[in-house]
């Protein structure tokens, strides 16, 4: 699990469109897109939280602002909305809905916005309206007027709880480095298939082509698992950038990678179809990634 912390606005809106990848009207009902929020009143409108519009969510998250317009930070002009994402492993199971309700309340905890049993705590609401994402949006001024007290860091606190939601819920971890040498430190060969021999049998010859492709797609020491690392990371990077163009092209780059992770289940597949592909082909090649810059922070 890969926490976001994403720049803050002015508005929910612009938080909400991220979080849903596509532009939100005020008619808009968010419905089963919300997984979890702080307790709600309902005055604010008609029905339960399902049935609100955007409109009403809005307001919701707008109005500690206007009952406590002394409660701003030090920049009395800077932005309130508060928004932090999370994005599961390709390889993860699909979680159900409490799941990801109580990832959302956990977040929201160790962020300091809801502390446990707090009955003054921050407005907040989780998004589930992406594959393998979860998004909280939140005014981090509290039902009693003051702000919420947030760790320092709290990029690092969100860290550590979203590795203890991994193991509690057994979800694949995000390890630095993956769990295989960063690429930059591995010497550099030229991939190639070894010479035939004509006195190798076609079924030998299979076993040899499936251990080479289960090496490509291979998640510990593959190459395009490397490749797909760094081009996570280098959206993630993106995404932080507090620039227009930062989010659009991060979000295009976790497509990229999503591309490549078919790609691996691909090769998988094609090589689980040859003859012989349980074989163990002692000839195989190891294939080696091209070297890269060492990436900041490892993705998976």
């Amino acid at each position: 699990m890969i926490p976001l912390i994403c720049e803050s606005q002015f508005f929910p809106s612009i938080s909400v469109s991220a979080a849903l990848g596509r532009p939100i009207a005020e008619q808009d009902v968010l419905g089963d897109l919300v997984v979890a929020s702080a307790p709600v009143d309902c005055s604010v409108a008609e029905g339960g939280p399902k049935e609100w519009m955007f409109a009403n969510w809005e307001e919701y998250l707008r109005t500690p602002q206007s009952l406590h317009p002394h409660a701003a930070g030090p920049n009395a002009n800077a932005p309130e909305i508060f928004h932090l994402a999370v994005r599961l492993h390709p390889a993860d199971r699909d979680l159900r809905r409490p799941e990801w309700a109580e990832i959302a309340q956990r977040l929201t905890r160790a962020t300091g916005l809801a502390p446990a049993g707090d009955e003054h705590a921050c407005r907040w609401v989780a998004l589930q309206a992406r594959p393998g994402r979860l998004d909280v949006i939140a005014n981090p001024i509290r039902e009693d007027g003051t702000r919420a007290r947030q760790p320092w860091p709290v990029h690092e606190a969100l860290r550590n709880e979203c590795r203890l939601i991994e193991v509690d819920l057994g979800l694949v971890p995000a390890q630095p480095g993956g769990g295989r040498p960063l690429t930059a430190h591995l010497p550099y060969q030229s991939p190639s298939l070894p010479p035939p021999v004509t006195e190798e049998s076609p079924p030998a010859v299979a076993a040899l082509l499936a251990t080479l492709m289960y090496q490509l797609a291979d998640e510990t020491n593959g190459p395009i698992a490397s490749v797909r690392g760094l081009v996570e990371q280098a959206a993630h990077r993106l995404e932080e950038l507090p620039h227009s163009y930062g989010p659009a092209a991060g979000h295009r780059l976790e497509w990229i990678a999503r591309r490549l992770y078919g790609i691996q289940q691909d090769l998988k597949a094609a090589a689980a179809d040859l003859p012989a592909a349980n074989e163990h082909a002692t000839l195989a090649p190891r294939m080696p990634a091209a070297p890269h810059p060492t990436p900041a922070r490892r993705s998976r």
